[in-house]
């Protein structure tokens, strides 16, 4: 007996896109970021780079038309989407209905700005998004932050941001974000997306991150602690530690005493230096700080 292959469940094209964002008079806009995925074979490919259990609960931010929203439904139990355009919004349930009509009770559909979503109605353990470029890092790490149960994810941003947040320390792209998703766990680049998949297409590139969360360095010092040392120190990427720190600590003379205390050459610079580094920077400060009388 010959055995059949399964076609794979329909998932939104340039046709339907486009059908959609006539039928609301949605006109893609930069000012939010929006570039809708127009192919399917694409949405495949994020989620199934995403590595989703069946069993998971994902966090999508951004889910526009629905696109992406439709393939994580067929990988994951639930999804919650975060989108702060209203139309969308109202409109992505409706979607869901029409094209996987047995997954309907799988999504839920939160109108917010995702830099300000502190809760949500379920407890997700995976983020896949294409993020608007514009806010790619501050959603993440803000997300990270909020959401200790997100166990791992992969989001979808402009290539050379992909580029500077999985960079380790040496690179030319090291940055804040590669040291500040650091502390979260891991980074790596998944993949490079084109251009044409996109309605309307960018002018770049953009770049596959899959992240899986970790525990931060062994530290007193608290992540706000550590995170102030990490924008010092990339403020003024040419200037030494001492120099760069001097604010962040009161004066050269302090961020020097911070930094041999931490094990770190006061020459040194920001851009080779790991997150546990910067952490023992952080916390060889607090341990000089006088003690309040």
């Amino acid at each position: 007996m010959t055995s059949v292959e399964s076609t794979p469940p329909p998932l939104l094209g340039a046709t339907e896109i486009r059908r959609l964002a006539g039928e609301l008079d949605v006109r893609p806009t930069k000012t939010l970021g929006q570039n809708f995925v127009i192919d399917g074979n694409t949405i495949r490919r994020i989620v199934a780079s995403a590595k989703l259990d069946p069993g998971e609960t994902v966090l999508e931010v951004g889910p526009g038309l629905g696109s992406l929203t439709l393939g994580l439904l067929d990988a994951a139990a639930r999804v919650v989407a975060v989108e702060i355009d209203p139309k969308l919004a109202a409109r992505l349930p409706q979607t869901v209905a029409e094209f996987r009509p047995q997954k309907a009770t799988n999504l839920t559909v939160l109108l917010s700005d995702a830099l300000k979503v502190t809760e949500l109605p379920h407890q997700p353990t995976a983020l896949v998004a294409n993020l608007p470029y514009n806010v790619a890092v501050p959603v993440v790490l803000h997300l990270l932050e909020h959401f200790p149960s997100l166990r791992h994810g992969l989001v979808m941003v402009q290539d050379e941001v992909a580029d500077r947040m999985v960079a380790g320390p040496g690179n030319k792209t090291y940055g804040v974000p590669s040291v500040k998703g650091a502390w979260y766990g891991s980074m790596r680049k998944a993949g490079v997306i084109g251009m044409n998949v996109f309605w309307p297409a960018p002018k770049i590139n953009s770049g596959l991150v899959r992240f899986e969360r970790g525990n931060p360095p062994e530290t007193t010092a608290t992540r706000h602690e550590v995170f102030a040392v990490i924008d010092a120190a990339f403020a003024q990427r040419r200037k030494t530690l001492r120099a760069a720190l001097a604010g962040w600590a009161g004066s050269p003379v302090l961020a020097e005493a911070a930094l041999r205390g931490a094990g770190i050459d006061p020459q040194a610079r920001g851009e080779k230096l790991d997150i546990a580094q910067f952490a023992a920077i952080a916390e060889a400060k607090v341990d000089t700080e006088p003690a309040t009388p």
